[in-house]
């Protein structure tokens, strides 16, 4: 199949995306590009929807109407999101040959400015060639990169395709088809304060409880489905006084349903036990009798109106990031891939991933959405770089499934 990219064009188009401001919640200045140049290209409808005050945006999620010109043929749609990662605010390209990154101080932004180029590119081929295809819909979120907010409020009223493709991965000639869940755990450990110097012995560290009970964790990749990370620890006031609270953000992931429930419980059951089993400082010991673990915090009961004696705890929050999906290869979002394969002559891998995206929200919207590789590599770094010959051969994959 002979299809007319003009390289230098998506290239253009490419950069000028990378050099608007586009950190997540300040998506404004993409979303007015996307709107001018769409409207450009004869979009039949441009609609923000009313998702901002949810996610606390600048602009609410982006839909775009391409109107088909062939009879019969199921509207599709394809996804990105206008956001990006910090540092990400001031980017200038460097192109070297084919090859584009940052100025090495910010990430380049083709997470997932790739997505957003090569769709401008494909509807400006379709409008030039006069090509046939069916109706075409392009969403674009906002605060995609911090929890994956703007697809959580797309109000999915404004779409009538039912099946469609989240461009938003690295590598190229990738098709993603399954992906885990995520449990967000925040987990706040209490101690007991005191000074470090002149009373240590009247204090518990909610550093050092929560150091044993990583130690006992199990992190990493727990199974074959399932992975388990924590990401973010802060606590305590001062050198000089023994911490009180430390607070530790992460995360649980798993193609298992079942697997993500346990591998979480084993993580609140792991602090639980340590702070049960953490022995009272001496001089509060008395408020307890005997404090055998793992019920050591008793009143006395000489004294049952005694309040109880100081003790650290945890609290542990537990909120589902975002919902698995999966895929089969005969659904038709993924039989139209294969018709694209087919008429590219080319190979295309279908893989399980162990990340997260729009698409896991999507999929739970109940619109199949496979995922797509851009090219993109490197992400989420100052490193960050992109082949301009793999963003045109993803122009191509997305040509051919349209016309396929």
């Amino acid at each position: 199949m002979n299809i007319a990219i003009d390289c230098e064009r998506l290239a253009s188009t490419f950069v000028q995306l990378c050099e608007i401001d586009s950190p997540s919640r300040r998506e404004k200045g993409v979303s007015d590009f996307l709107r001018q140049s769409f409207g450009d290209l004869g979009a039949t409808r441009i609609v923000e929807d009313t998702s901002a005050p949810r996610t606390g945006s600048d602009c609410g999620n982006l839909i775009v109407s391409i109107p088909g010109n062939k009879a019969g043929r199921e509207p599709i749609f394809f996804a990105c999101h206008m956001d990006t990662v910090e540092p990400g605010c001031g980017v200038k390209v460097l192109r070297d040959g084919d090859i584009f990154t940052s100025h090495g101080d910010t990430v380049l932004g083709s997470d997932d400015k790739s997505g957003i180029a090569a769709l401008i590119e494909l509807i400006r081929i379709l409008r030039e060639d006069k090509t046939e295809h069916g109706p075409i819909e392009l969403v674009f979120t906002t605060c995609e990169e911090i929890g994956l907010l703007g697809a959580k409020a797309l109000d999915c009223t404004l779409l009538t395709a039912q099946f469609g493709y989240a461009l938003d991965s690295t590598g190229i000639d990738r098709i993603i088809i399954g992906a885990p869940a995520a449990n967000k755990l925040k987990i706040e450990v209490h101690g007991i304060a005191a000074h470090a110097g002149l009373h240590p012995e009247q204090g518990i560290s909610a550093l050092c409880l929560t150091a044993k009970a990583i130690a006992d964790l199990r992190m990493g990749r727990l199974d074959e489905d399932s992975t388990s990370n924590l990401g973010l620890i802060y606590g305590g006031v001062a050198t000089n006084i023994i911490p009180d609270s430390v607070t530790i953000e992460g995360e649980v992931r798993s193609h298992s349903l079942q697997k993500l429930a346990a591998h979480t419980a084993e993580i609140e059951r792991t602090f639980q036990q340590v702070i049960e089993c953490w022995p009272l400082p001496p001089s509060l010991a008395h408020a307890a009798l005997g404090h055998p673990c793992p019920s050591p915090r008793l009143p006395d009961k000489g004294n049952e109106n005694e309040a109880p004696a100081p003790a650290p705890s945890v609290t542990i929050t537990v909120q589902l990031e975002y919902p698995a999906m999966h895929l089969n290869l005969t659904d038709p979002v993924l039989a139209r891939v294969k018709q694209a394969e087919m008429i590219l002559g080319r190979t295309l891998e279908f893989q399980v991933a162990g990340g997260g995206s729009d698409a896991n929200i999507l999929n739970s919207f109940g619109l199949p959405t496979a995922i797509i590789a851009t090219g993109m590599n490197k992400v989420h770094t100052t490193d960050e770089c992109l082949d301009l010959r793999d963003l045109t051969r993803l122009t191509e994959l997305l040509y051919a499934i349209v016309v396929a």
